[in-house]
């Protein structure tokens, strides 16, 4: 990518090293020399070594697991930015922690990500850019810039590579069905849908198959991978309602609880995922990383410039 940045600066968090860095070198620009640590009691320690003073900052930080962690310590970096005169602080987030609890579907519970909104504002952000929201309405927590981008064109791209004759795109989600229909509509498929019904946060249960699957070839799609499952079961139903080849893709891999023994025990023949969350060495046996790094360069080398980034959400 070409390198006109004057005034531009990256800063990353510990939450993700490994995406900060390819961001940086889609960029080719620096990292911000800065400690990022401990304190012996487990409080966030940081120390810039750099000149912030009236440039455009791009704080790299993911609120994935540890959430908690993760998300005081992009707090305390927003401040830092603040404090140091910072011209502009964006906080880049490719995975949206707390973005399940977003109204209040019932008595006496927080509106999580409003919560998250209001302490990334309070915090000195003037932007924000993530991907892919659980809930896309969240965007309407904030009175300032929100860009919210799609993974699916750079799953698209990776699916594409796939060669899968005669696909069906599935959602194992009523709630998904605008999304998996994008993906249709690009890869010229048809669409179908699992109708599952939540019996808890954990827990679902799968009632039936909209859609003729039998001999064909599905592509399930997806916002996230959390305990798996959802997904286990719905892979399990097509496959009983004659599907052949199953794939998955999805924006978020959080893999928590069981959702490797669950994936692996599935008949699944791919899992596509983004890598908007760092992975340790148990996944999927048939797990495939496809890389967010160069639409996040763009999206901030737009920003940067004042340039649209409409095209990127597309």
């Amino acid at each position: 990518m070409q390198n006109n940045h004057e005034g531009m600066a990256l800063i990353s968090g510990t939450a993700h090293p490994k995406l900060s860095d390819a961001i940086s070198a889609e960029l080719d620009i620096p990292l911000i020399e800065a400690h990022v640590g401990r304190f012996p009691d487990g409080e966030v320690d940081i120390k810039v070594n750099e000149d912030l003073r009236g440039r455009d900052l791009f704080v790299l930080q993911p609120t994935c697991p540890p959430v908690n962690e993760n998300w005081v310590e992009l707090l305390l970096l927003l401040d830092t930015l603040r404090r140091s005169s910072a011209a502009r602080i964006t906080a880049v987030m490719p995975y949206y922690g707390y973005a399940r609890k977003d109204r209040k579907d019932e008595g006496r519970v927080p509106i999580s990500a409003k919560v998250v909104a209001n302490t990334l504002i309070a915090s000195g952000a003037d932007r924000v850019v993530t991907l892919d929201m659980h809930a896309a309405q969240i965007q309407g927590f904030y009175d300032i810039p929100v860009d919210h981008l799609y993974a699916r064109p750079v799953l698209l791209d990776a699916i594409e590579k796939l060669n899968i004759d005669d696909p069906v795109v599935v959602t194992p989600d009523v709630g998904g069905t605008k999304m998996a229909r994008a993906y249709a509509t690009r890869l010229h498929a048809d669409l179908a849908i699992v109708d599952k019904r939540r019996l808890s946060g954990s827990e679902t249960t799968v009632e039936h198959v909209i859609g003729d699957v039998e001999g064909r070839n599905v592509v399930i799609v997806d916002d996230m991978i959390s305990t798996g499952g959802s997904i286990s079961q719905a892979a399990r139903v097509l496959r009983e309602n004659g599907a052949k080849k199953i794939y998955i893709a999805v924006s978020h891999a959080v893999f928590c609880g069981p959702a490797v023994e669950r994936l692996n025990a599935a008949p699944l023949d791919k899992i596509l995922a983004t890598d908007t969350i760092p992975q340790g060495e148990a996944v999927p046996d048939k797990f495939q990383e496809v890389s967010v790094a160069p639409l996040l360069a763009k999206a901030i080398q737009s920003i940067h410039r004042s340039e649209s980034v409409s095209s990127l959400f597309e």
